[in-house]
């Protein structure tokens, strides 16, 4: 059994630890309050413009626009989000358990040679080359600090790839904010472009038909690119909410772990220091008797 003075040093200790958990989680919460006011004002902005695009979807098919020609895929490029830094529970160790799964199916029928790879953040930049990938760029500066005119440069390097022949599939694999304690893990085909099957909401059904000048091939050369860039910072946005979601319940837990192993301590100090009270009382007793 723990001396007191041993007992005593571990609630000092762990008193320490819970001061910082709990710096660690206002901090947290500060920045995930931000980040969700920014992913929850982009979201409408973006939900709209994709129900645009599906009034005008027949006639982007008609129009073979290169950003949606299906080919088989070759070659294929993952970009992947995470973050710099840890301390955010599993929303790393996620990321890249699927990262990695999700290569080993690609290397398996493509060759690791014909995979690219783009990291965003530094733990999944580390686990990429951990695993035998060299990581396309640095973009470790947009995590955690969405910019979109990073974002806009990366989508335009991505389209250009595809679009040049490069690669013939671009995917996504990110977390999803969905709520403080539950974060998604997405795994989304970013090109070609496919225009995904929604319920309509009361907008869609307000304006189903639009007037168009010049003419609705024009609209979707403007509109389609738009929206590609517009995507790649929405997942910034996204990710960087479930990051600081993922960390504000890491360090809700640890600081709560810390309460409880400080009254437990605090229960076993007052019992010991109860016992030994009653040995001197029994020694006092029995000196006395003697």
């Amino acid at each position: 059994m723990a001396s007191l003075k041993e007992v005593k040093g571990r609630i000092s200790s762990i008193n320490g630890t819970l001061k910082i958990t709990s710096a660690m989680k206002m901090v947290a919460s500060s920045k995930l309050h931000k980040a969700q006011e920014a992913i929850e004002n982009m979201l409408p902005y973006e939900k709209r413009l994709h129900s645009m695009l599906k009034n005008f979807i027949g006639s982007a098919a008609e129009m073979n626009l290169p950003y949606m020609m299906k080919q088989d895929a070759k070659k294929v490029a993952v970009v992947v989000f995470a973050s710099n830094s840890s301390l955010c529970g599993g929303f790393n160790a996620n990321i890249i358990r699927h990262l990695t799964e999700m290569l080993n199916e690609y290397a398996s029928t493509l060759g690791k040679e014909n995979i690219r790879v783009f990291p965003i953040g530094r733990k999944v930049a580390e686990a990429v080359k951990k695993l035998g990938y060299q990581p396309e760029g640095d973009y470790q500066h947009m995590s955690g600090k969405p910019n979109a005119k990073d974002a806009y440069e990366l989508a335009s390097l991505l389209v250009k790839l595809f679009v040049e022949g490069e690669v013939q599939q671009v995917e996504l694999l990110y977390n999803h904010f969905k709520s403080t304690a539950s974060q998604v893990l997405t795994r989304e085909t970013y090109l070609p472009f496919q225009v995904e099957e929604q319920q309509q909401d009361e907008d869609d059904n307000m304006v189903s038909d639009y007037i168009v000048e010049p003419s609705k091939e024009e609209l979707l050369k403007e509109l389609l690119p738009k929206v590609l860039r517009l995507k790649i910072y929405t997942v910034l946005l996204d990710s960087a909410a479930a990051e600081h979601a993922a960390r504000t319940m890491a360090m809700q837990i640890a600081t709560d772990n810390a309460n409880d192993l400080i009254q437990a301590l605090t229960l076993q100090y007052n019992k010991g220091r109860q016992q030994a009270i009653t040995n001197e009382l029994l020694d006092i007793v029995g000196g006395t008797m003697s």
